[in-house]
């Protein structure tokens, strides 16, 4: 893709190690809970380099986010560290009462999100994780696209202030992010710019709708694709300047389409400038088994997908 060439292959949990270490380094004030997961989650480097700072909890999700809320309270800065499925379903109360009503600065980081989690199974592929986590007051929801902006955003995290989810996943994906491109919480990225459909998209989502638009602009159709990392706050400035100049949306997530990134954009057009949108999410039901592309393939998620989905929203103008 000419605009944003494959630097590499890497799983965007690999992002999170490396940013975890990194302020590691930065900040003393960083400590790190895992739930008996720290392979899975990238975090050994971070346990080798500070093993005071460490906290092994076990399979004890629940337990770990009431500690992390704990250690707030002398100034520190907890990461915790588990799949997605038990960052949030599985100890959601704990996450409600000790961290977001508390406001504590606890970033939740959750690995192995979605569908793209593959051959583990729908137990483990959390498709409502992003709409738990922005219902909560206060909560910011981070979907970082690959490994360079896992990085980022783990950086980022670090030192904002306030409960955080950070969600990425387990599979290689493109790298395509620059490492020096600029990051900001609460700022989605115009990636290509169009002017026929706005194409939002998190995760590794993000990917998708670049070669979506590539082979939309083989037949004339000219989309603008825009990688919303931030969840929650959304850039409602950038989605509305988007869609006031093409006239139709897109969203794209590994995620239900209740409750999503979709959601939170239609609400924006609602309430700001009705249009025609479509959705590319999995439609109300749970994952199963699969390879990655196997997957999106058939829970509708794919580049084909995400194109008749931009044809049809280009048909409602």
């Amino acid at each position: 893709m000419a605009n944003f060439p494959i630097l590499d292959q890497k799983d965007t949990r690999s992002g999170f190690g490396a940013g975890l270490l990194e302020l590691g380094k930065r900040d003393p004030n960083v400590v790190a809970l895992c739930a008996d997961l720290t392979g899975s989650l990238k975090m050994d480097a971070f346990a080798k380099a500070f093993p005071e700072r460490f906290f092994q909890m076990g399979v004890a999700e629940a337990n770990m986010m009431g500690v992390a809320a704990g250690l707030t309270i002398g100034g520190k800065i907890p990461f915790t560290g588990t799949f997605a499925n038990f960052s949030t379903g599985r100890v959601y109360d704990q996450i409600r009462q000790s961290i977001a009503y508390a406001g504590k600065n606890v970033k939740i980081c959750a690995s192995h999100a979605g569908l793209t989690l593959g051959e583990d199974g729908a137990t483990h592929q959390i498709l409502e994780d992003i709409g738990l986590m922005k219902m909560l007051p206060g909560m910011t929801v981070v979907v970082p696209c690959d490994f360079n902006q896992t990085k980022q955003a783990t950086i980022a995290i670090g030192a904002h202030e306030g409960p955080v989810y950070l969600r990425f996943g387990r599979p290689k994906w493109p790298v395509f992010i620059p490492a020096d491109m600029l990051f900001e919480i609460g700022k989605a990225q115009v990636l290509v710019e169009g002017s026929d459909v706005s194409i939002f998209a998190c995760g590794h989502l993000v990917w998708r709708a670049l070669q979506a638009a590539e082979e939309l602009a083989t037949v004339g159709i000219k989309a603008e694709v825009i990688n919303v990392h931030t969840i929650k706050p959304l850039d409602e400035a950038t989605v509305l300047a988007s869609v006031r100049k093409t006239g139709c949306a897109v969203s794209c997530e590994e995620h239900n389409r209740f409750g999503g990134l979709g959601d939170s954009i239609a609400q924006v057009l609602a309430l700001r400038q009705p249009l025609p949108m479509e959705f590319v999410a999995v439609n109300d039901s749970f994952g199963e088994s699969g390879t990655p592309d196997q997957l999106l393939k058939k829970y509708g998620l794919d580049v084909p997908d995400i194109v008749a989905a931009a044809q049809r929203a280009l048909k409602r103008k």
